[in-house]
């Protein structure tokens, strides 16, 4: 009996075409690396940008309110012609029954220029908000550098997780491979009646789960390559790989509490939390300081001239003086917005805690789950030894008959898991350890660099890398039909 399932020859012209193909798409000798994509991102980020932009509203606004403290000078000029006519119409006494009319009118040009000049002296208001408009540049610039920190850590999760797509994509495909070699193995037997047809269901079974999660984890790795170009605004035809020989080691300091020290000293997220009550606390003062008067020196002058035909020269008038005004009664308006900014400082001040609270669980959470990541990376790397030895075990098992294809599939199944798994807790363990110096505020350019120096671009990234034509054999197994049953 012949076998019903076999992999089909690939012709010379296909091969040929398939290395043009791949020889069009190979990725570029230098592989951009994390600090590169970094450093674009540091510069095309549209939210990054965004917080620039707003961080420099802000710097305007302080010079808005320290306008209000400096001298205010307006000048007002006009230039008219006046023209009057008066005509008037009365009884004549001497005559009765007859009247006389009287008409006149002046007509003539003008000018008049006017300057005013306001120093305030003493103008609560204006100073506080001055004040509270500083504080507020001050928190901004808190605002950016969250900002920054949370894309540094956002380019770098979606750069190490296009290499985590990358190495499970690896393992899928190997499992899919291996289990096809076991459905080709498993035709043959039952062409010759060695097996059941059961037997070769199972393994086609298996081959399309196989095939199912290759698919899944090419689309994964295609996500996100898109992830980092939304981040970054660039396209990589390539990225740098991650060193298998990276050191994994518990995070330093190695005591917990030092972690939350540092947090709660340099966590942006704290100090904005805490810039945010300075800032309501001004807006108290803002408040109540409209209940005080306010002191302006002012100077006025006003000069005017026309050509009336009976006067001669012009006027000049100078006004020179301080004003004082006093508020009495605001129907209550005042003392409710001391009463609102007061509500509004409590607020701030619950949010604070909150915030304080959370980074300090945060960092404690993330310096434990670390830890985890370091124990977690070494039983994954054991579990590959155990897996591996498991599979030929059963397989030398199914040789001698006393293990089944479901035990070999299984066993299959179950290595390329742990090498996916393995996969998963390396970048795990980055990622977190990254999240941890974010989260204690010392997320930086100089630790991405550092991070950098553990890529190499000997086996770049890139979705051009999977080679389609290779998986073709495999996939023409997934499309031939399931043999009949045995006679």
């Amino acid at each position: 009996m012949s076998p019903l399932i076999s992999l089909p020859s690939r012709s010379p012209l296909r091969h040929a075409i398939s290395l043009l193909v791949a020889a069009a798409f190979a990725p570029a000798a230098h592989a951009a690396d994390l600090l590169t994509i970094t450093q674009d991102a540091l510069e095309h980020s549209a939210t990054l940008n965004s917080s620039r932009s707003t961080f420099k509203s802000t710097e305007a606004g302080q010079d808005v309110e320290r306008g209000d403290l400096l001298p205010q000078i307006s000048a007002t000029g006009s230039a008219y012609r006046y023209n009057s006519l008066e005509s008037q119409s009365y009884a004549n006494s001497a005559a009765a029954g007859s009247s006389s009319t009287s008409t006149s009118g002046e007509d003539y040009n003008g000018t008049s220029l006017g300057v005013n000049v306001t120093q305030a002296l003493f103008d609560a208001t204006n100073w506080y908000e001055y004040e509270q408009s500083k504080k507020q540049v001050g928190q901004q610039a808190l605002q950016l550098e969250i900002d920054q920190q949370q894309l540094l850590y956002d380019v770098s999760e979606a750069y190490f997780e296009i290499l985590r797509a990358k190495e499970v994509l690896d393992a899928r495909q190997a499992q899919e491979k291996a289990i096809g070699r076991q459905l080709e193995q498993a035709n043959e037997q039952f062409s010759v009646g060695l097996v059941a047809i059961t037997d070769v269901n199972e393994a086609k079974a298996a081959f399309d789960s196989a095939r199912a999660q290759r698919i899944a984890a090419k689309n994964d790795l295609q996500v996100s390559f898109e992830t980092l170009e939304r981040l970054t605004g660039q396209q990589y035809a390539s990225i740098a790989s991650l060193d298998d020989e990276l050191p994994i080691q518990p995070p330093a300091p190695a005591n917990r509490d030092d972690w939350v020290d540092m947090a709660l000293a340099s966590s942006p997220s704290i100090q904005y939390a805490q810039a945010a009550v300075d800032v309501a606390k001004s807006g108290v003062d803002i408040a109540r300081s409209g209940h005080l008067p306010t002191l302006d020196a002012f100077a006025d002058y006003s000069y005017s001239d026309n050509d009336r035909d009976e006067l001669r020269g012009h006027n000049e008038d100078v006004q020179v003086g301080v004003q004082a005004n006093l508020p009495i009664y605001t129907g209550g308006s005042t003392s409710a917005s001391v009463r609102q900014n007061t509500y509004s400082l409590e607020a701030t001040q619950y949010d604070f805690e909150d915030q304080r609270r959370f980074t300090t669980q945060q960092v404690r959470s993330l310096f434990t789950q670390v830890g985890n990541d370091v124990e977690s990376v070494d039983a994954q790397r054991e579990a590959i030894v155990s897996s591996r030895s498991a599979l030929e075990a059963t397989r030398a098992g199914y040789e001698v008959g006393t293990r089944n294809i479901v035990d070999v599939l299984d066993a299959e199944q179950s290595l390329y898991e742990s090498i996916s798994d393995y996969a998963d807790a390396r970048y795990t363990y980055v990622t977190d350890l990254l999240q941890l110096r974010q989260q204690a505020g010392v997320l930086s350019l100089e630790v991405i660099r550092g991070t950098n120096r553990w890529l190499s671009d000997s086996k770049p990234v890139s979705l051009t890398s999977v080679d389609d034509a290779d998986m073709s054999a495999v996939d023409d197994i997934g499309k031939r039909p399931t043999p009949p049953s045995m006679p």
